[in-house]
C-alpha cells in the first residue's frame, strides 16, 4: 500500500472526528512513514510497518478525550444555557407570575366553595321541604278538627305538593354532591400526577 492511499483510507476512517485531530493524526503517520523510508525501507514497507488502517484509527477513536468531542460539548452546553436562562427569567419574573400564580389559585379556590355553596343550599332548600310538608300536614290535622274542613283539605294538598317537591329535590341533591365528590377526586389525582411527573424530571 502507498503512503497516499494509506493516508486516504486513514482520512476516511476518522471522518467523524475534529478536523483539527483528524489532521494531527494524519501529519503524525505521515512523517513516521517518511521517517522508515529515510531509514531504507521502501514505501510500501515503511507503510506496513506503521500498522494497518483498521487498527490505528480504532485506537485513535477509543484514545479521544470526551473534551475533544465538540456535538456532545455543544449540546450541554446549550442545555446548561437554556436552565440557567430559564432560572433567570423565574428569578427576574417572580414578582409577577407569583403574584398571577396566587390570584389563579384564589379564582380556582372560590370557583370550588361556590360549587360546595349550592350543594349546600340544595340540602337547605330540601330541609325547608320536608319541614314545610311535616309542618302543613301537622297543621291541616289542627284546622279539620277545628272544623275548616276546607282549609285543612287545602293543606293536606299542599303538604303532598312540599313533600313530591322535597323527593324530586333529594335526587337532585345527591346528584350534585356525588359530582362535587367525583369532581374533587378527579382535581386531587390531577395535582398528584402533576407532582409525580415533576419529581420524576428532576
Amino acid at each position: 500500500m502507498t503512503k497516499v492511499k494509506f493516508l486516504m483510507l486513514m482520512h476516511e476512517k476518522l471522518a467523524g472526528l475534529p478536523r483539527d485531530e483528524v489532521e494531527e493524526r494524519l501529519t503524525f503517520y505521515c512523517e513516521m512513514i517518511d521517517d522508515r523510508i529515510e531509514e531504507g525501507l521502501t514505501e510500501e514497507e515503511a507503510v506496513a510497518a506503521v500498522g494497518s488502517v483498521e487498527e490505528i484509527s480504532a485506537q485513535i477513536t477509543s484514545e479521544l478525550s470526551p473534551e475533544k468531542k465538540p456535538e456532545k460539548k455543544e449540546q450541554e452546553s446549550d442545555k446548561q444555557k437554556l436552565k440557567a436562562w430559564g432560572i433567570v427569567l423565574l428569578a427576574v419574573g417572580s414578582p409577577v407570575w407569583f403574584s398571577l400564580l396566587v390570584a389563579a389559585i384564589a379564582v380556582v379556590l372560590s370557583l370550588y366553595a361556590c360549587l360546595w355553596v349550592v350543594v349546600a343550599s340544595l340540602w337547605a332548600v330540601f330541609a325547608s321541604l320536608v319541614c314545610s310538608a311535616v309542618g302543613v300536614f301537622a297543621g291541616s290535622v289542627g284546622f279539620i278538627l277545628a272544623g275548616h274542613t276546607l282549609s285543612g283539605i287545602a293543606m293536606i294538598g299542599a303538604g303532598f305538593i312540599c313533600a313530591g317537591l322535597s323527593i324530586f329535590l333529594f335526587y337532585g341533591c345527591k346528584a350534585a354532591a356525588m359530582g362535587t365528590v367525583v369532581l374533587t377526586k378527579k382535581i386531587v389525582l390531577w395535582i398528584k400526577r402533576s407532582f409525580v411527573k415533576k419529581e420524576g424530571a428532576l
